[in-house]
């Protein structure tokens, strides 16, 4: 390989080379099943998917400043005591990407024997792709698509 002027003489990305094919089969499919993103969320959400009950791990002012329409508030310090359905997959969702509080809440409904996923991006990237909020006083609005996240419509 050739010495692209790096400490190691060849590329940053191949200096530690990519994992088998089985490997990384293994690794993403792993990361799916604890994981959905936001867009697969709306779509089920709109085309009423049954089994599934995506829940805001927020505190109450977050919840009231905004979260996604038909979500459950459920802060992470409740999640004990709640009354969910065993037979749903539990969707968790927090802040955002610098929020851990949807790991917080992904654990806690694990352990109570939910089977669950991250909402990754939580409501920042739900709002931020340009869907749905619900408003404490049950008004529904849309902001703009971030066009760093999401495509326009035309």
């Amino acid at each position: 390989m050739a010495d692209l002027g790096h400490p190691w003489g060849m590329s940053a990305i191949l200096r530690t080379p990519a994992a088998s094919p089985a490997v990384a089969f293994a690794h993403f499919t792993a990361r799916l099943a604890v994981e959905t993103d936001v867009s697969d969320v709306a779509r089920d959400l709109a085309d009423g998917v049954p089994g599934i009950v995506v829940v805001d791990v927020r505190n109450r002012d977050s919840w009231d400043q905004g979260h996604v329409p038909g979500a459950v508030h459920i802060p992470v310090s409740e999640i004990p005591t709640t009354t969910l359905p065993l037979d749903q997959t539990v969707v968790v969702y927090c802040w955002g990407p610098g929020c851990n509080g949807a790991y917080q809440g992904g654990a806690a409904f694990a352990r109570l024997g939910y089977r669950v996923k991250e909402m990754i991006g939580g409501f920042e990237y739900w709002a931020r792709e340009g869907f749905e909020i619900e408003l404490v006083d049950g008004t529904v609005e849309r902001r703009g698509v971030d066009v760093l996240t999401a495509p326009q419509a035309l």
